[in-house]
C-alpha cells in the first residue's frame, strides 16, 4: 500500500533525490526554496512503499491571469513509475480540487520511447507550451580530458573559444552585487534583442543556490568592461547551463564560447559527469528560431538526449484560456 507524504526534512528530500541516475534541480529542496522566495506556495511529497521511499514529487502553486495549476517540473521521480503514478496523482487531484486549481502541468523525465498511451488514458493531453524544461536537451559527458574534450568540439567552435583566449578575455565568477547587477542588465538586453520574456527569479536562484555552493555566475570581462555571462547549476552529477546573456555590441567577439569552456572545466574539477547545454531545437524543425543557438551549444560536441513533451491534466474550463493563449504565442513565435 503506498502512503504519500508531505516532507519537512531537507537531509531526507536531497538522500533520495541525489541517490537517482539522474538529479533533476527542479525537484531539489533548493529550488522550492527559490518558488517560496517568489510567493508560491510548495508541497515537498514523499511517496512510501511500508517504510521504503520510493518516490518524491515537488508542487509549486503557480496563480496567474490565465489561471491556476499545480507545476511538477522533471517530476515526479518515482522508482516504478506506471504502478505508483495513478496513486500520487489522486492525492494530488484532492489537493487540487481544495486549492481550485485549473489544471495541473508535469514534464517528467520519462524517456521519449514512455507510452504516451498511460497518461493519456488518465485525463493528460499534450501541453501547447513548447520545449518545456529542455524536454530536447544537449549534453556533454565529462569522462575525458579537456585535450579530448577540445578535438571533440567542431572546428569552429574550438577556434572561437581559441579566439576569446587571444583576446585576453578575463573570466571570472561573480562575486558581488555589482557583478550580480552587471549580468541582469546584459539578461534584460539579450531578451530584449531576441525577443523573448525574460526568466523571473534568476537573482533567488542564484543567492538560494548559491548558499549550498551549487550556483556559479561566469562572467567574461573585456576592457574591464562585462560583455557576457552565463549561470550554471552544479547539482549531483550535473552541471547545468540555465540562462545565459550577452551583450549585443560585443557579439563579434563570441565571449560565449570562452564562458561555456571555463564552465565546462569548472564542472569536470567539481566531478560532475554531465554538462547539460539545456534546450536544444529538435532535428525536425529546422527553421525553428531557436537554431543559432542549438548550432552554438552542439558545437562543443555531445549528444541529444528526449523525454516526453510537457503534459496537462485540465481540471475546469478555465485551462482552455491557457491553452488558447498559449497556442496563440507558440505559432506567433514560429515554434
Amino acid at each position: 500500500m503506498l502512503k504519500i507524504t508531505v516532507i519537512k526534512d531537507k537531509k531526507k528530500w536531497e538522500g533520495f533525490l541525489l541517490s537517482q541516475s539522474y538529479q533533476p534541480f527542479f525537484q531539489s529542496w533548493s529550488w522550492g526554496e527559490v518558488q517560496e522566495r517568489l510567493g508560491h506556495r510548495v508541497w515537498r511529497l514523499g511517496i512510501y512503499e511500508g517504510r521504503k521511499m520510493v518516490g518524491i514529487c515537488q508542487i509549486v502553486e503557480i496563480r496567474a491571469r490565465r489561471g491556476n495549476y499545480f507545476h511538477l517540473r522533471h517530476g515526479p521521480l518515482l522508482a516504478n513509475f506506471k504502478k505508483q503514478f495513478p496513486r500520487l496523482l489522486g492525492g494530488i487531484m484532492k489537493m487540487a480540487r481544495t486549492d481550485r486549481i485549473d489544471f495541473i502541468r508535469m514534464s517528467p523525465l520519462l524517456p521519449e520511447e514512455f507510452d504516451i498511451n498511460f497518461l493519456q488514458k488518465q485525463g493528460f493531453r499534450n501541453s501547447p507550451i513548447h520545449n518545456m524544461d529542455a524536454e530536447n536537451a544537449w549534453v556533454l559527458d565529462l569522462d575525458k580530458t579537456e585535450e579530448e574534450l577540445l578535438k571533440s568540439m567542431r572546428k569552429t567552435t574550438r577556434y572561437l573559444v581559441k579566439k576569446g583566449e587571444k583576446l585576453s578575455l578575463e573570466i571570472i565568477k561573480a562575486s558581488s552585487i555589482r557583478e550580480l547587477e552587471a549580468f541582469l542588465r546584459l539578461y534584460e538586453k539579450t531578451a530584449q534583442k531576441h525577443g523573448f520574456v525574460p526568466h523571473g527569479g534568476i537573482r533567488e536562484e542564484i543567492e538560494v543556490f548559491k548558499k549550498d555552493g551549487q550556483a556559479e555566475l561566469f562572467l567574461a570581462r573585456y576592457k574591464k568592461k562585462i560583455i557576457s555571462g552565463a549561470l550554471v547549476i552544479f547539482y549531483g552529477n550535473l552541471a547545468v547551463y540555465h540562462h545565459g546573456a550577452t551583450d549585443p555590441k560585443f557579439e563579434h567577439l563570441s565571449p560565449s564560447y570562452l564562458v561555456q569552456w571555463e564552465a565546462i572545466k569548472e564542472a569536470k574539477r567539481r566531478g560532475k559527469k554531465i554538462y547539460n547545454f539545456w534546450g536544444v531545437v529538435p532535428p525536425s524543425k529546422p527553421h525553428h528560431p531557436w537554431q543559432g543557438l542549438t548550432l552554438f551549444k552542439t558545437g562543443f560536441g555531445g549528444r541529444r538526449i528526449n523525454f516526453i513533451h510537457a503534459q496537462d491534466l485540465p481540471l475546469s474550463p478555465w485551462y482552455w484560456k491557457t491553452f488558447l493563449i498559449e497556442s496563440i504565442i507558440r505559432i506567433r513565435k514560429g515554434y
